[in-house]
């Protein structure tokens, strides 16, 4: 049936509006971009005839609203709780996911369902890397030697945003996963984890775009740093640099395909989400960068790295021997609580100016 409904879909596209509408699909840029370009964008484009053109942007429902119309946005990537808070503004596109993808394939989504506006795409995992330079002897192997520069001394690459590093400050504090994101619902907990950023204040080195905190290690502006792990596989395995990952604490994450509201092809979009959703592109994207898939159906067909013929598997987020302490990223929790974490976050930035 799914073969099939894939063969229907892309006949559907040839014969039909989709082959004569262009698309612009919106990612995050670097090396992630580059995978989904060459796994999901350009087997598309091939299929179909549809000209895609891929755009970046900073990941918020707010680049959505500012710019989605003004520059034809169509199918954009995103994070599962800023497609939460874009569905419920009415920027996105309600889907049928059982129309678009079948009501067999719904079943293979874990760990995330497809929602009215959003089909999950791959698992990443922000982690935190150092360089090997820097620390000849003893390494770094938990979150709470990122808050410790006595040991290991050095610059802190940290996004400049609250996303994600609060959780590590209270996990750094000896708060069990479980119980994070409860904590950081409360003023207690939010204060608690302040106070345990303020003892790396003076060693943060702020970074806004994805391919930078490998880019920091590299040239020695921090000894350690916050990103997402296939930036970091990519800088080292395939870029050679002196990187290593420390899995202990990864923040599992979902991220989607979502449709623009103001799209113009989206007939179009929804063929492309539903190629770009199944188990064949998830595999190749896997392939390229390690983002584990959003189905199940897809683990058995990840290979190796086409460059390096690196098998990809063990370096997914959810790898058996990268431990047990992990944190899977509440999205509701960071839906709902945009507008505070913005708000306490620039007030402790403001501390330091004070």
């Amino acid at each position: 049936m799914h073969r099939f409904r894939s063969l229907a879909l892309c006949c559907a596209a040839l014969a039909g509006p989709a082959a004569a509408q262009d698309l612009t699909v919106v990612s995050w840029g670097g090396a992630y971009e580059a995978a989904q370009h060459a796994a999901m964008v350009a087997p598309f484009a091939q299929e179909t005839g549809t000209q895609v053109e891929m755009v970046r942007y900073d990941g918020t429902a707010g680049a959505l609203a500012r710019r989605g119309a003004s520059e034809g946005w169509d199918v954009i990537d995103m994070l599962t709780d800023q497609a939460r808070v874009a569905c419920a503004k009415g920027l996105l596109l309600e889907l049928d996911p059982q129309a678009l993808l079948g009501a067999e394939a719904l079943a293979d989504f874990a760990p995330a369902a497809p929602s009215r506006c959003a089909v999950p795409q791959n698992v990443y995992a922000r982690v935190m890397a150092y360089d090997e330079r820097a620390f000849l002897g003893v390494k770094p192997t938990r979150i709470e030697d990122f808050f410790d520069v006595e040991r290991f001394p050095g610059g802190r690459a940290v996004q400049k945003s609250p996303d994600g590093i609060l959780e590590w400050a209270l996990m750094a504090e000896g708060v069990p996963p479980a119980q994070i994101y409860g904590l950081l619902s409360t003023d207690r907990g939010l204060r608690l984890a302040f106070r345990k950023l303020d003892t790396i204040r003076d060693h943060i080195v702020w970074w806004r775009t994805t391919d930078e905190p490998a880019q920091m290690l590299e040239d020695g502006r921090a000894t350690m740093a916050v990103g997402y792990n296939g930036r970091f596989f990519d800088a080292a395995e395939l870029g050679g640099a002196p990187i290593d990952v420390v899995w202990d604490g990864q923040i599992v994450g979902v991220e989607v395909w979502a449709i623009a509201a103001t799209t113009d092809a989206p007939d179009a979009a929804r063929a492309f989400v539903a190629q770009a959703s199944s188990p064949e592109a998830m595999a190749r994207l896997a392939e390229r960068i390690p983002y584990g898939p959003a189905r199940v159906s897809a683990y058995a067909r990840i290979g190796s790295n086409p460059k390096t013929g690196t098998p990809m598997r063990a370096y997914l987020p959810n790898a058996p021997q990268h431990g047990a302490r992990a944190l899977v990223r509440d999205a509701a929790w960071y839906a709902n609580t945009e507008e505070l974490r913005a708000r306490r976050f620039q007030a402790w930035l403001n501390e330091a100016e004070e």
